[in-house]
């Protein structure tokens, strides 16, 4: 299996000071990821393409498996009998393939909606054939509980960007990472797309058998839209603290399911749009 770096060098040309000069400079690398699903029972095995998504290779199996969580097609470890890539491919093509194979119990269904072949890696809703699949059936979250402290979210973000390795080389990848409330740090993961380093931030936490993450924080390195708050639900997380903003589908789906959504935070300041009971000032 061929092994790819998150990051290419590549000469640039540089104006600085009213000269150009031959440089190089190392950039995120960006390459398709195509999902596959199997299932079936005893022999009989089916297999469909579920997307391709464009991402920064590493914790490809992380990125699986939380978006197969977010999809609803999975909900415990034991729902997935296996994960691998897929040798069966043109040369240029491998480590670009994953194959995931369904326990026979898990029932497929085929009602669900149908996303377009390419999934660019800014969006993760955009692939939906309907409005009504982006709809959110999970339950609504416990209100009040976990409790975090102000002083804490603050130091937050310093603790993002001293972990973000990638991005200190190259300026051009997203992060998450998954807190307990107590401010100690589970998971970090890049990524050219913000809904790639959620799902492998996700998948990484549901392979560990770690969900629902009741206990938890997820803090994003830029802004907050719909499908993100639509994938915290999902994986239990009550508190979403961001960089950026959030969009208004966002906070209003975070109010619905109870989840506490912090938008701007900064080593000074955040602004709260939704469950300010669950943050302790001071």
């Amino acid at each position: 299996m061929k092994t790819v770096s998150p990051v290419a060098c590549l000469p640039v040309d540089a104006w600085a000071a009213g000269e150009c000069s031959l440089k190089t400079d190392l950039v995120v690398v960006e390459e398709p990821l195509q999902i596959k699903l199997q299932y079936g029972q005893g022999v009989t095995w089916q297999e469909k393409s579920l997307t391709v998504t464009m991402r920064t290779p590493g914790h490809d199996f992380d990125l699986a498996v939380g978006f197969l969580l977010g999809e609803g097609i999975i909900d415990t470890p034991e729902d997935l009998l296996l994960l691998r890539y897929c040798s069966s491919v043109r040369a240029e093509e491998r480590g670009n393939v994953l194959i995931a194979r369904l326990s026979p119990d898990k029932i497929f269904n085929l009602t669900l909606p149908e996303r377009n072949f390419i999934t660019h890696s800014g969006c993760g809703v955009c692939g939906k054939t309907a409005i009504e699949a982006i709809s959110c059936d999970q339950e609504v979250l416990a209100p009040g509980i976990p409790k975090i402290r102000s002083t804490l979210l603050m130091q937050l973000n310093r603790m993002l960007l001293e972990e973000q390795t990638v991005f200190k080389y190259t300026g051009g990848i997203h992060a998450s990472a998954l807190f307990r409330t107590d401010g100690k740090m589970l998971f970090l993961r890049e990524d050219v797309g913000r809904h790639n380093a959620f799902d492998k931030v996700v998948g990484a936490a549901f392979q560990q058998d770690l969900l629902p993450l009741s206990d938890s924080l997820i803090l994003l390195s830029g802004r907050v839209s719909f499908e993100l708050v639509q994938k915290a639900v999902r994986a239990g997380i009550p508190l979403i603290a961001a960089v950026g903003a959030p969009s208004s589908l966002a906070v209003e789906l975070a109010r619905e399911k109870g989840i506490t959504l912090i938008g701007f935070l900064r080593p000074d300041r955040f602004n709260i749009y939704t469950g300010k009971d669950r943050v302790i000032f001071g």
